[in-house]
């Protein structure tokens, strides 16, 4: 997404959303469970574990202070990732002097938790510090290729998979890069030099390349799957491609499915990894219902697709989402409301992890190799 700074809390009436977010779950037939009651013992994460699939969400470490916020963080997911810690501009302020509070703090609470750590970002044109706005290209790629070795060294052992790059592709339908500082100036060799980069500084840590508005078949799509058809053919290492699925209701793209196939046919690993739903606020039970649909269908979509990993939600309440900084007038995307009560999302995704067989191995994933590519 494009932007992944935190949102301040919105001013509401927590009765009166907590009334509101009861009544209307209610009138769909749906259990509202509160975190620690007797409804909400099978937990989405013991549901995931039995099916052999992540699922995670998107941590400010800042947050683990309030009490229902680190419930819910502590029960219901087996997988974290930094909303923010590990970006450039957190782990690298200054050129070679690397800044790793927030994200050991991330690691630290996984340890805690029993939680594998998703690493989220090594290279992204956004949240770059300031000393990078006026290299050159030559000093550019140094500079990246420093930075990629002082973080996924850090991390090394402590995180299992890493987005190298993200959101490296333009908007619209060029099917073209983004025109980045990074692609201006070092060229279309960025990408390759981050991710063997990346395998050099931790060989046994997953490498994906993420980015949105790619979760159907488009142009968009279409050049990731073209960059990881020609990095596989020639031996640039890459395993996993992560899908945002920044997604409005009801607008779930009918291909979806396909279109995560299409990429594990090609030897890699998907995971949605940035999932939120969102719609025109105040929410009522009619939208509300059409988002606990969408959930469910992209559950169902990665249960369906043998090689994906799972789902991360792009945090954890309504009242902490970056979607009504960005889209005014839009949120409620997220599977717990301003105060923490589920939502009928909740209990969509506790019946598609919940239906069908239960695997007795883990989807299959990519072997990483032993030595750097």
């Amino acid at each position: 997404m494009r932007i992944h700074h935190h949102i301040g809390r919105r001013t509401r009436s927590g009765l009166l959303a907590g009334l509101l977010a009861a009544t209307s779950a209610l009138a769909m037939g749906i259990a509202v469970a509160q975190p620690g009651t007797a409804e909400a013992a099978a937990s989405l994460r013991s549901l995931a574990d039995a099916k052999g699939r992540d699922i995670g969400f998107a941590l400010d470490p800042g947050r683990l202070s309030e009490s229902p916020y680190k419930q819910i963080a502590d029960t219901e997911f087996n997988l974290v990732v930094a909303e923010n810690a590990m970006k450039w501009d957190a782990t690298e302020p200054n050129r070679n002097q690397f800044s790793f509070g927030q994200g050991d703090a991330v690691v630290n609470y996984a340890a805690g938790s029993n939680k594998k750590v998703y690493g989220h970002t090594l290279v992204w044109h956004n949240q770059m510090p300031g000393w990078t706005s006026n290299l050159s290209g030559t000093d550019l790629l140094a500079a990246m290729k420093n930075h990629i070795a002082g973080v996924a060294g850090h991390f090394k052992g402590k995180v299992f998979a890493w987005d190298v790059v993200n959101e490296a592709f333009a908007d619209g339908g060029s099917g073209g890069r983004r025109d980045s500082i990074l692609q201006q100036r070092i060229g279309n060799s960025w990408i390759e030099e981050a991710f063997r980069a990346a395998r050099a500084a931790d060989p046994g840590a997953k490498l994906c390349i993420n980015d949105y508005s790619t979760d159907g078949i488009n142009a968009k799509s279409t050049a990731i799957y073209n960059l990881v058809k020609d990095f596989k053919s020639r031996g640039v290492p890459i395993d996993c491609v992560g899908f945002q699925a920044h997604l409005i209701i009801g607008q779930v793209p009918g291909d979806m499915q396909a279109n995560l196939q299409r990429f594990t046919d090609l030897g890699v690993d998907v995971r949605v990894t940035e999932l939120d739903i969102r719609m025109s606020t105040p929410a009522n039970s009619s939208k509300l219902a059409t988002q606990a649909a969408d959930y469910k269908k992209v559950f169902n979509i990665c249960l369906a697709v043998a090689r994906c990993q799972g789902v991360t939600v792009w945090g954890i309440t309504d009242k902490y989402s970056w979607i009504p900084g960005v889209f005014p007038g839009e949120g409620a995307a997220l599977i717990w409301d301003d105060n923490y009560a589920p939502k009928p999302a909740y209990q969509a995704v506790a019946e598609a992890l919940g239906s069908g067989t239960t695997p007795t191995t883990p989807a299959p994933t990519t072997p990483v190799p032993t030595t750097p590519a």
